[in-house]
């Protein structure tokens, strides 16, 4: 049986893309066949595709890191799914396709409460934010928390993660209107940084010249270079990605001067070396989208064959939100 497939055959732009036909893998020892609902796009495909990210793999190959849908399949040995179970997972990439083969200890199971289309928009932007806030950061209850990238998808993630966990969410965006989408995301204060120093003097200004205990930058960049001036004493700077294309060169005395650390937040790495964990922060994930308390926001479902258009708005900085495609399995 054959299923289709957004492929890279040649490392490039999101217009490069193709859609093909490609055979439906049969599964072997430890591993499962999932028929794919939903894929979850993420700026870092877009850096795959034209290999400029840390993970380069050889074309051909497709884009997509994570995906919901339902096992089909099997193979010798699996015992902790069977076919007709939902489940969800995440790859590096490879999962922008009807159906994908991994191994059977890398998917997770989707409650009857959360849908396909849910778990495949919270899966890696809100494990990452969740793992960033509670294991890396240790925010606290009444502490406050500043989020670059706030309209993004992993950024508007923190920005809901840190309203649950109690803290003064004060979010940033790179304009004003995208600063506003984050406030009715949940940010109790926005700024917008235009300016190299933007960054530092907002959220000076928003926490009466305090700092703000903690920073979580998916951004880089001058932004960065800017904000990390701006951490309380005692503060931690998370150091997400580089949405901006910008490693920041930040001076060591900062840190020193502010008793401040900064931390590196690396998720895929934290879950190959601590599964048990994931599976936890997880499970809490999806009892609140179960309980209907995230404010997730998904910026459109576009079909597999508009993956190309899909990655374009990505890369151009048009989503607000999460990205999804839909895929040829059946939608829970």
């Amino acid at each position: 049986m054959n299923g289709r497939a957004l492929v890279c055959a040649r490392l490039g732009v999101p217009e490069d893309l193709e859609l093909a036909d490609v055979a439906t893998p049969d599964p072997g020892p430890g591993e499962v066949v999932v028929a794919v609902s939903h894929v979850g796009l993420n700026f870092h495909d877009t850096l795959i595709i034209a290999g400029t990210h840390v993970v380069r793999p050889e074309p051909p190959f497709s884009p997509g890191s994570e995906y919901a849908g339902t096992v089909v399949a099997v193979g010798e040995g699996v015992t902790s799914v069977r076919p007709g179970d939902r489940v969800t997972g995440n790859e590096e990439y490879g999962c922008a396709r009807d159906s994908v083969l991994v191994r059977a200890d890398r998917v997770s199971a989707v409650p009857d409460r959360v849908t396909d289309r849910q778990a495949a928009a919270i899966l890696v932007a809100y494990s990452t934010a969740y793992h960033a806030l509670v294991q890396r950061a240790g925010l606290r209850a009444g502490e406050t928390l500043a989020v670059l990238g706030a309209a993004g998808g992993v950024g508007s993630a923190a920005v809901d993660v840190g309203n649950l966990l109690g803290a003064r969410v004060i979010a940033g965006a790179s304009t004003p209107e995208r600063a506003e989408s984050a406030r009715r995301h949940g940010a109790h204060e926005t700024f917008s940084y235009r300016g190299d120093g933007d960054a530092k003097t907002a959220i000076k200004e928003l926490t009466g010249g305090a700092g703000a205990d903690v920073v979580f930058d998916p951004v880089g960049g001058a932004v960065a270079e800017a904000a990390v001036r701006a951490v309380a004493w005692g503060g931690r700077y998370l150091v997400v990605g580089f949405a901006s294309g910008g490693i920041p060169r930040v001076g060591l005395n900062i840190p020193l001067v502010k008793g401040s650390a900064v931390v590196g937040v690396f998720w895929g790495e934290f879950v190959r070396r601590d599964r048990a964990a994931q599976e936890r922060n997880l499970r809490q994930i999806f009892d609140w989208a179960a309980a209907g308390r995230l404010r997730h926001h998904v910026h459109d479902v576009l079909p597999l064959e508009e993956g190309p258009r899909a990655l374009r708005e990505l890369a151009d900085g048009r989503v607000r939100g999460k990205l999804l495609l839909r895929a040829g399995g059946p939608a829970g």
